[in-house]
């Protein structure tokens, strides 16, 4: 827990609409530690997806510094994003975005296939996330046979396939019925506590915000604990 998995230093971002600035961080400060699972929560248009893209190095800061398991990320220099993405960080998205002429196993493998690893080696890391999130009898199935839940779950198994150092998660549960974002959010948890590493979770459901370990409240362009 001594090395911070994420953290972010005065993090700025504006957008500009037609003669207007629209400033909608303005100076984020924050760290998540390793085993943590944290809330991101705040209105809608509060910038809650924003911090997570831009933690997530899919969209670059005004200003700022961000740093993922040590590692300072070059701002100006995407291929370095590119690696540390790949290196360090996992993704669930609302909408699982499931990949649908590929089973659910397949739709697992991928992405260590692309960082690298060897298809028996994929393969079998896929099974064991897949199989510990309770889909053992789900693999061959494609996204359009598997439920809203079921689909959730490959996208968790998906995020973790490379053994990020950080998941980061927007409205992870947003679309699925009370009984199965509950199902999920405890599966995700588990595998967070499990395998150590640390997970934001930008959410608008305060019952579950609750039950994590921290609330980070996103207000007029700054996180504010609790």
């Amino acid at each position: 827990m001594s090395e911070a998995a994420l953290g972010l230093r005065n993090i700025g971002r504006t957008f500009i609409q037609g003669d207007r600035k629209l400033e909608v961080l303005k100076g984020a400060d924050m760290t998540l530690n390793r085993g943590e699972i944290v809330a991101l929560v705040g209105p809608s248009g509060a910038g809650k997806s924003t911090l997570l893209y831009i933690a997530g190095l899919l969209e670059a800061a005004d200003d700022g510094e961000i740093a993922i398991a040590g590692e300072i990320c070059d701002a100006g220099n995407d291929a370095s994003r590119t690696i540390l993405r790949r290196k360090h960080l996992g993704f669930v998205y609302q909408f699982h975005h499931l990949l649908p002429e590929f089973s659910a196993l397949e739709n697992v493998v991928l992405p260590q296939l692309i960082a690298g690893q060897s298809k028996r080696s994929a393969t079998a890391r896929s099974r064991e996330l897949l199989e510990g999130l309770g889909l053992a009898e789900r693999l061959e199935h494609r996204p359009a046979r598997l439920s809203g839940g079921e689909q959730q779950r490959v996208a968790i198994a998906r995020a973790l396939a490379n053994q990020p150092a950080v998941l980061l998660a927007d409205e992870p549960t947003g679309n699925l019925d009370p009984e199965t974002a509950d199902c999920v959010m405890n599966q995700l948890t588990q595998e967070v506590r499990g395998r150590g590493l640390a997970a934001l979770v930008a959410t608008h459901n305060m019952a579950l915000a609750g039950r994590m370990d921290r609330i980070l409240r996103l207000e007029d362009g700054r996180l504010i604990e609790g």
